[in-house]
């Protein structure tokens, strides 16, 4: 595993990191803490360190997960959550992939990083991202004095923001990056979901600001797994989705096979490597449920680097007209 340094914290990081959201949440299936907790454990063992989370991931659950897995070993790993979403009042509410009420106020924001911090069992939180920010809340001087306030008490050793929930957000982006000064910022990016993050990545050069980015394999359809007969448990959020959008997806893999052919690289690995061939990227989250999984996302860093060749033929492809349309059921 390779470690990368997220921009002006002193936190080095696992280029492949962990997002606990596909454990917690029953999106990916049925949730199993047990199950969840050894994935957890054996991904450290894998050299992964950056576990992400967020608090209304299961309603708190998310966190705790990561406390179970790693007692006794927080100097080991480094933590990220998130705050915004109101669960304490609405998370029982809830229906499907609908967003619930989201409260940034000081007072909000205080009481929630108090409890994130409890069901973590730690003193401190390393990175702590406001979550899906609409501009009002970008525009909330207050809520960035708190952050800072949290930041100097040693409550958290930095902040950032996490864009979404679909893609795109690129005036509050950009808000967050020039005005804000925001030194860490999530997003989608893939292969075949390339904008926004282009222009983002352009202003992050130019602050000095890292990223993290999710949904490196485009929902799954960059796994390799697939075909067009597949067939998504009804526990599955991409159940949900249009036939349309796996077919055509496909139809766009082929054009990758470039990738891949005579590489030894998996299609999967191929997608995170070309995330990480941009330098201002800390680490990638792919979606990890199972440990053959673990295991292949977790070798990507001992594969081959893409060449400069191919990364210009994928932005060819993009740039001609070769895209997947976003939905606003990506998270």
């Amino acid at each position: 595993m390779k470690y990368r340094p997220l921009a002006h914290t002193g936190i080095r990081v696992s280029e492949i990191g962990f997002g606990v959201w596909t454990l917690s949440t029953g999106w990916w299936g049925k949730v199993d803490p047990p199950g969840a907790v050894s994935l957890l454990q054996k991904a450290l063992e894998r050299g992964i360190n950056f576990f992400d989370t967020a608090d209304t991931y299961g309603n708190g659950l998310g966190e705790t997960l990561l406390a179970d897995a790693f007692r006794g070993k927080r100097d080991e790993i480094i933590v990220s959550t998130k705050v915004g979403y109101n669960f304490y009042d609405y998370g029982e509410k809830r229906s499907g992939q609908q967003e619930i009420p989201q409260d940034f106020s000081p007072s909000y924001v205080r009481n929630a990083c108090e409890g994130s911090l409890k069901r973590l069992q730690t003193h401190w939180i390393d990175l702590y991202q406001i979550h899906n920010p609409k501009m009002d809340a970008v525009m909330q001087d207050d809520l960035f004095a708190t952050l800072e306030s949290l930041r100097v008490e040693g409550k958290i050793r930095t902040w950032g923001a996490s864009l979404g929930p679909a893609i795109g957000w690129l005036e509050e982006g950009t808000k967050l990056l020039r005005e804000r000064k925001a030194s860490v910022l999530q997003m989608i990016f893939n292969l075949l979901e390339q904008n926004p993050g282009r222009e983002l990545f352009e202003t992050g050069r130019e602050t000095g600001a890292s990223f993290l980015i999710r949904v490196p394999h485009s929902s799954g359809l960059l796994e390799g797994k697939y075909t067009k007969d597949t067939k998504f448990d009804e526990a599955d959020h991409r159940s949900h989705r249009k036939r349309e959008w796996l077919v055509n997806g496909l139809k766009k893999l082929e054009k990758l096979e470039f990738l891949t052919d005579g590489t030894g690289r998996t299609i999967s690995q191929a997608a995170l490597k070309f995330i990480l061939a941009e330098p201002s990227v800390g680490s990638v989250f792919p979606n990890i449920y199972n440990e053959s999984q673990l295991e292949e996302f977790g070798r990507t860093s001992e594969t081959r680097d893409l060449t400069a060749e191919e990364i210009g033929r994928v932005n060819d492809l993009y740039d001609n007209n070769f895209y997947l349309e976003p939905e606003k059921a990506t998270i």
